[in-house]
């Protein structure tokens, strides 16, 4: 005898087989995701709205700055921009000298000119290193290697800048005239406390909490590995040391000449060392970019240590920071949108 048809019942069975088909209900069509390309478009126009919103909110110190520097010297206001650039080169040596992989040079600085306008948001780096992190995993770098890259990153720039710093102190110590500026005993008492107290806290939750464990212990192998093939290999390491020596002393250099430019009457070695020396004391503090402690602490610098007048010491650091911050952030941001668009980011 033939077996049934496949559409005709076989049993008491059949009845319930159909029922989840037949009674699945329909999709909610207020639970389902955002479209990519609509989550996309945010994305582009994120970097635009924070820029219009910081603009709107911090518009006299651009303004103000710009008054300003309307008297400045043209030539050695070139000659910021010019360092300016070259600021956003050393950053690129140094992402590309914290991986083995060979990154595409052009996107590479793109993504850090267009990381710049994202660091300025956010504090502590943030949106720089998020910015270049989806870079990185747009390049097919694992998320365990391109988060430590950005760990070694952290860790070069500031142990980069205290090494030239000592150096400036051994090649020139009548640089040295801080006395008052030097922090007492007690604020840096609290200030090793304070770093030590971060740096406990985060090995406590890395070793009790069980969903940081995993990630915590990849990324740290991931360093330890490429910190030692990456040490092997000379032209990594001079990107990546190199180009964290490099950087502040492009960034002050920056500020000598819009001094220069305005008649501030320090050498290019005192203004080095008292940006470094303020960078390093307050660089620490999670403000976008480092902008107001670092600003601060600079004319406080400039003017207590070195007798350099407050008026001109303020208006150098404010063109430093127009020519830094405020000139290239809209390209940047512009940038940033394209980079999204593209699927760069």
């Amino acid at each position: 005898m033939p077996p049934p048809p496949l559409d005709e019942p076989r049993g008491p069975l059949a009845a319930p087989a159909l029922a989840p088909a037949a009674v699945s209900p329909a999709p909610l069509t207020g639970t389902l995701p955002v479209p990519r390309r609509l989550l996309r478009r945010l994305l582009v126009l994120l970097p635009l709205v924070l820029l219009g919103v910081w603009a709107a909110v911090d518009w006299r110190t651009v303004s103000d700055g710009t008054v300003r520097l309307g008297s400045a010297d043209p030539q050695w206001m070139l000659a910021a921009l010019f360092f300016t650039c070259l600021t956003w080169l050393s950053a690129a040596c140094v992402r590309q000298g914290a991986l083995p992989e060979r990154l595409p040079t052009g996107l590479l600085i793109a993504s850090q000119f267009a990381a710049g306008a994202a660091n300025h948001v956010l504090p502590a780096s943030l949106g720089a290193h998020a910015v270049t992190l989806r870079f990185l995993r747009g390049q097919g770098v694992p998320l365990a290697r391109a988060t430590a890259s950005l760990a070694l990153y952290s860790l070069v720039r500031p142990v980069a800048k205290t090494l030239v710093l000592l150096a400036f102190l051994l090649a020139s110590p009548g640089l040295l005239h801080l006395g008052a500026l030097l922090p007492d005993g007690r604020t840096s008492t609290l200030v090793g406390s304070g770093a030590l107290l971060a740096v406990v806290t985060t090995v406590v939750l890395a070793t009790t909490v069980p969903p940081l464990r995993r990630p915590v212990l990849e990324c740290a192998r991931a360093a330890l590995t490429d910190a030692r093939v990456l040490h092997r290999r000379p032209a990594r390491v001079l990107a990546l040391w190199g180009g964290a020596a490099a950087a502040p002393v492009l960034q002050a250099t920056v500020i000598f000449c819009v001094g220069a430019a305005l008649g501030l009457p320090l050498t290019w070695a005192q203004v080095t060392f008292g940006f470094l020396a303020a960078s390093t004391a307050v660089g620490s503090v999670p403000a976008p970019g480092g902008i107001g402690p670092v600003d601060a602490a600079l004319v406080f610098t400039l003017s207590g240590a070195y007798g350099a007048p407050v008026e001109l010491a303020a208006t150098a650091v404010v063109g430093y920071r127009v020519l830094t911050v405020w000139l290239p952030l809209l390209p940047g941001a512009l940038l940033l949108s394209v980079l999204v668009q593209r699927k760069v980011l």
